[in-house]
Order: structure tokens, then C-alpha cells, then sequence
């Protein structure tokens, strides 16, 4: 596994990823951190572990559950497991890293 990634980096392994708007660029135990640009719809489901997502360029709508929150570049996103999430009314631009991590099902309290 790599110590470091370059969003450089990312977009050209992401080039390489005709059939999916993501690529996963490094792997550990339980987690692992991918790159996502979707283009003109997002149609992920609901994660079976916890994730971050880090804004990397552009601005878009985020539809948690029923909250609807604007996010633009640097901000960073938390969605617990299995919940409903995507990403609307993105600009043409936009591009986050997803981190997921722990255990299927989230974190137990």
C-alpha cells in the first residue's frame, strides 16, 4: 500500500475506471479510500460500514436521510452505515475521497 496519494494521482487511476465513476486507491484492514467523481447522477445505496467523504473540487447538494446540506471544496462529510445518502446538483467539477472504515454494520455503542 502506498503513504501518500496526489489527487493527481487519483484522476488518472480514476481514468482507468471507464465503467465507474470511483477507484479505490489504498486498502488496510477495514478501511480504505477511494476517489469519487460522479457525473450527472449519483446512484450509490447505502454502505454496509461508516465513511467520511473530503470535498476535493467543486460544490453540491447532500442529501442525508431527509437533511439536505451544501458542501463545496475542503469540507468533510460523515454518514454512518446503511444510511440513506447521495450527492445532488453537483457541478461539473466536483470530486470527493471516501474513507470507509470499521466494522460492516458501524461502529457499536
Amino acid at each position: 500500500m502506498k503513504d501518500k496519494i496526489t489527487i493527481a494521482e487519483a484522476i488518472e487511476q480514476l481514468k482507468q475506471e471507464p465503467e465507474f465513476p470511483f477507484t479505490c486507491l489504498m486498502k488496510h484492514g477495514t478501511m480504505s479510500i477511494e476517489y469519487y467523481a460522479p457525473k450527472d447522477l449519483d446512484e450509490q445505496q447505502p454502505h454496509l460500514q461508516d465513511e467520511i467523504y473530503i470535498i476535493a473540487s467543486g460544490k453540491s447538494q447532500f442529501k442525508l436521510e431527509e437533511k439536505k446540506l451544501t458542501c463545496s471544496k475542503g469540507d468533510v462529510l460523515f454518514v454512518p452505515a446503511g444510511m440513506e445518502h447521495c450527492f445532488e446538483n453537483f457541478s461539473e467539477d466536483f470530486a470527493t475521497w471516501v474513507i470507509f472504515y470499521g466494522p460492516q454494520g458501524g461502529e457499536k455503542e
